[in-house]
């Protein structure tokens, strides 16, 4: 019972409070509305869009990162842009942030792309302008290698995140506690790329669809599997792109992995020791006393 309530406890701490919820869901309204009615002539606060990104997955963790959201941008606004020269992408990209600075001041296009980035006091709104594919997904743009569009498929993404915490009961659970030890301890692994570890270590894991008294052991595990994926790679949903993990965030996930081993061996007879090993992993959101 002592594994069941430090983990209940840490999943209820490093949850969004309802004034974060309603905050993310009116930033997203008030960005996308500015955005309707440039492209669309609406003043609509949701229509061509979708919260992707943690947001999408319901694996958004406290304290709030940004909102991601996704735009479908209209067939119009591609045509046009096909019409020019040079990097059409960037150009596009330049044209979404002009359109937002006119209501939000501080607004920026965040590295090569696809994001442009509203800048809100407590947390930002990441809006990825899109335009939908037949297939059902999404070209985006890249302005590296003189702009690009990129093949994306958030339905896809969102769709085996749910698949599996549908099947497991774990995955939105094990992805968030795999964030809250990415931001403690600093760790140079993207959260897209957890979400994918989490969900392949969850479909071979021989304890997938148990309750929150083998949460302990889940994170001692999952720690393990990812340390051994250095220099692997993981796949996006529905595009199938490859993307390398490399190793630089290994040192960290075997530290994990030691202290979480030494955490569950505490578990039995020494509560307190436990909730510092855990602690050193999760930082104080994770209970030291059981």
């Amino acid at each position: 019972m002592g594994v069941t309530k430090r983990f209940s406890d840490f999943l209820s701490n490093i949850t969004l409070t309802d004034d974060q919820l309603k905050a993310g869901r009116e930033r997203r309204e008030s960005v996308i509305q500015a955005l309707n009615e440039n492209y669309y002539g609406s003043k609509s606060k949701t229509d061509q869009s979708k919260f992707i990104g943690s947001w999408g997955k319901f694996t958004r963790v406290r304290p709030p990162r940004d909102v991601d959201v996704l735009f479908e941008l209209p067939k119009a606004a591609y045509d046009r842009f096909q019409q020019r020269n040079g990097n059409k992408q960037s150009q596009l990209l330049q044209e979404v942030r002009s359109v937002l600075g006119k209501t939000f001041y501080s607004t920026t296009i965040k590295g090569d792309g696809p994001v442009v980035m509203v800048d809100f006091s407590t947390y930002n709104v990441e809006i990825v302008p899109a335009f939908l594919l037949t297939s059902g997904q999404y070209w985006i743009c890249m302005t590296d290698d003189g702009g690009r569009y990129k093949t994306a498929d958030y339905d896809a993404e969102i769709s085996n995140i749910a698949a599996s915490n549908d099947k497991t009961s774990n995955t939105r659970d094990l992805v968030r506690m795999a964030k809250a030890w990415q931001s403690y301890c600093s760790v140079p692994l993207k959260s897209f790329h957890l979400e994918l570890v989490a969900v392949d270590f969850l479909n071979q894991w021989e304890h997938a669809g148990k309750g929150k008294e083998y949460y302990d052991w889940m994170m001692r595990d999952f720690f393990g599997y990812l340390a051994n994926r250095k220099n692997s790679h993981v796949y996006a949903p529905g595009t199938y792109e490859a993307m390398y993990l490399g190793e630089s965030w290994v040192s960290r996930a075997e530290t994990a992995r030691d202290r979480a081993t030494k955490a569950c061996g505490f578990e039995t007879t020494d509560a307190l020791s436990a909730g510092d090993e855990w602690q050193k992993i999760f930082g104080t959101d994770v209970p030291r006393d059981a």
